[in-house]
């Protein structure tokens, strides 16, 4: 084993010292918190680069094992792993990671709270780094749940905001209802496999002897134990990543400051929903027509609610829900490696694109109402080409950008897959309506008149020095998972007998071809690798004719982004759009529909009045219970008892103590007078004798007589 895999516990640890030592700064060494939290994040990343490389040049899974706490004669094992899906993981947190911490250097210059801002920060990516590393279930949920509290001490960092300690209290009680779910699938999973480990040399459970137990187990409703533990850990899945019915919580995290917003939103939290679907993705396989339908519903869902947004942030905030669901859908309908591609490079455009909202915010003094901008091309130059850049991947340009590849082969799958077609309608409606609103954004922020009180300014550099970086990387990292040359799908795809499961889902169901979806199937376990087919990696030379076959679908995709664009521009683009004041131009046209989609199709109220209003109501019942029923039961009852210890301490002093003393004094006055008959005179014992005898002789005659 490499020395490599040994010590790739040190990638998500350094962060955490980092955070250790900020916690016991003084809160005047701002300077020192930030510049160790970037040291120790450039060092996690160089890690994490010699740990990529050794994933790439040793093909197949390495891992460490060791025991944590003993049960019984059974111990129960932690891990960490380093396989192709954990070390493009690794490589994404950390690189995305460290450039949002320059960025925020930068950003929070002038808060008096940084030490503790990167405290929580470090704190945050270490745990998302432990996520990924994990090789045990277990240790991925402590880390889940560490990625749970940061992000709630992050939203609600500005904490004397009353919307931002509202925000950090939603995100934090909306994803414990994914998390629950989570607990419970854990458990039984490790009920029926007996551990938590995902690999330990052939008896993890995700590896044959693990999974032969849950696939030919069945619940009360005859669905696979596989099915009902991958439901449950969905809903955690589900929870964390904002999808439909639990995507309440991610557009209020926008109330955090906007490097909280790039990191959770590109790099590690929603991000880590999408990891625990493809983590255990074996189990999955009876659930995933569930994953597809809900990725693609949420995707339709978001992206419209996003058309009639006015806050920058918020509209991408829904903006990530909405891809997070392509990214479900991928995962779905096309494997680990068709969602996983489109995570990657969305976690760089996001982050460019939340990191120049956040560069536009700040050259606006504060402002983030698209309405009051506009015009701020000619004054912020570079955030608005790195955003450009953002936007066009965002919308999936056609062949330039990485967002076009990536949501491409999600819709390449969904329109392959057999259950059904209404996924991929789905996801062509998703995909106009993100070309539609980003290209919205874009003319209402940066075309037209300045509608600034005041002129805005251009950020400083080490600001706008990530913004090139990300925007360079939106556009090269399409390049590794074209059709043309398919590397990415091709390494993440890869066996640990070095060998690659196939990525097409066509050939699986024509060929018989064993994959880790297929294993959920009740014939997998008796599958060993010497009698198993033929497993086909994905071509992974370089090969423009392999972009032929998926040509039609290229073309249909790349007409419904440039109708998104040009509706856009039809709307928004041909004249000068007006201040906050003005009715919106969709408003105009449709003013019921707008006023639905801007009222986010009223959830949250729904939410409201059947769980947040329930409950404040439950909790007045409850108070009038206590204050009229409870506190009087127990008023009485106390009076009940102070009565009885009344009555106690009465028949105590006056009749147990009472007679218990005059007992006493005629044993007293009875002992007194027989001590009498005992005074050691002889004399005395002689006449009593003499009465005795007397008083005997007259019993006996009068005894006498009467016979």
């Amino acid at each position: 084993m490499h020395w490599t895999v040994e010590y790739l516990w040190l990638i998500p640890v350094l962060p955490l010292m980092a955070a250790g030592l900020s916690a016991v700064a003084k809160q005047s060494g701002r300077a020192f918190a930030a510049w160790l939290a970037i040291v120790a994040m450039s060092l996690a990343l160089v890690l994490a680069c010699m740990a990529f490389a050794e994933a790439v040049g040793h093909a197949g899974r390495q891992h460490v094992n060791f025991p944590w706490l003993q049960m019984g004669d059974s111990w129960l094992k932690l891990g960490w792993v380093l396989d192709p899906l954990s070390a493009v993981m690794l490589l994404m947190v950390s690189s995305v990671g460290l450039l949002i911490f320059i960025y925020s250097l930068g950003y929070m210059a002038q808060d008096e709270n940084s030490t503790r801002f990167f405290c929580f920060l470090s704190l945050f990516a270490a745990a998302m780094l432990g996520l990924v590393i994990a090789n045990s279930l277990l240790l991925l949920f402590i880390c889940w749940e560490l990625v749970g509290l940061t992000s709630y001490l992050l939203i609600g960092f500005w904490y004397h905001k009353p919307r931002a300690a509202a925000a950090a209290r939603k995100a934090f009680i909306t994803t414990r209802v994914g998390d629950l779910a989570f607990l419970l699938g854990m458990v039984w999973l490790y009920a029926r496999s007996g551990t938590l480990l995902f690999y330990d040399g052939g008896n993890g459970c995700l590896e044959p002897s693990g999974l032969a137990p849950l696939v030919t187990g069945t619940t009360s409703l005859g669905l696979a134990a596989s099915g009902g533990i991958g439901l449950l850990i969905f809903c955690g899945a589900a929870g964390k990543s904002g999808q439909v019915p639990l995507h309440v919580w991610l557009p209020d995290a926008m109330e955090g400051p906007t490097p909280v917003s790039a990191l959770i939103h590109a790099a590690t939290m929603v991000a880590a929903g999408v990891f625990l679907v493809a983590r255990v993705y074996p189990i999955m396989g009876p659930c995933l027509p569930v994953v597809a339908w809900v990725g693609a519903v949420t995707a339709v869902f978001a992206a419209s609610i996003a058309v009639a947004q006015t806050d920058i942030k918020r509209i991408l905030a829904y903006s990530t829900v909405s891809q997070i669901g392509f990214m479900m859908l991928g995962l779905g309908v096309g494997g680990v490696a068709v969602g996983m591609f489109h995570l990657v490079t969305h976690a760089f455009f996001k982050a460019l694109l939340f990191l120049g909202a956040g560069s536009v915010i700040h050259g606006c003094r504060s402002e983030q109402d698209l309405r009051c901008m506009g015009g701020l091309r000619r004054f912020m130059p570079i955030t608005f080409a790195t955003y450009a850049v953002g936007m066009l991947a965002l919308s999936g340009f056609p062949l330039l950008f990485s967002g076009f590849w990536s949501k491409d082969r999600i819709l390449e799958a969904a329109h392959d897959w057999g259950a059904s077609q209404g996924p991929f309608y789905l996801g062509l409606c998703g995909a106009l309506l993100t070309a539609f609103y980003m290209t919205r954004q874009v003319f209402y922020v940066f075309y037209g008149n300045c509608r600034l009180p005041e002129d805005p300014h251009e950020s400083p550099r080490l600001m706008t020095a990530p913004l090139v970086v990300l925007a360079v990387c939106s556009v090269l990292l399409g390049f590794i998972g074209t059709p043309a040359w398919p590397w990415f799908q091709g390494f993440l795809e890869e066996r640990p007998d070095g060998g690659a499961w196939s990525v097409e889902r066509r050939s699986v169901e024509r060929e018989g071809i064993v994959t880790p979806a297929t294993l959920s199937r009740s014939d997998a376990p008796t599958l060993s690798r010497s009698d198993a087919p033929t497993l086909h990696a994905p071509p992974q030379a370089f090969s423009p004719r392999n972009l032929l076959p998926h040509a039609p679908l290229m073309v249909l995709s790349s007409l419904i982004v440039l109708v998104g664009i040009g509706l856009g521009y039809w709307l928004y683009g041909r004249k000068p759009l007006g201040g906050a004041g003005k009715v919106d131009v969709l408003e105009r046209v449709q003013p019921d529909l707008f006023g639905l989609l801007r009222n986010k199709y009223f959830v949250d109220e729904v939410y409201e009045w059947a769980f947040v209003s329930f409950t404040v109501r439950w909790a007045r019942i409850c108070d009038w219970l206590d204050e009229w029923v409870w506190r009087g039961m127990v008023e009485l009852l106390s009076y009940a008892v102070a009565g009885l210890s009344w009555a106690n301490s009465f028949l105590d002093e006056y009749v147990v103590n009472l007679g218990f003393d005059r007992l006493c004094r005629r044993l007293t006055e009875g002992g007194g007078l027989l001590s009498r008959l005992q005074d050691g005179r002889v004399q005395h014992y002689l006449r009593i004798m003499g009465v005795a005898l007397a008083l005997l002789a007259l019993l006996l005659i009068w005894g006498c007589r009467s016979l």
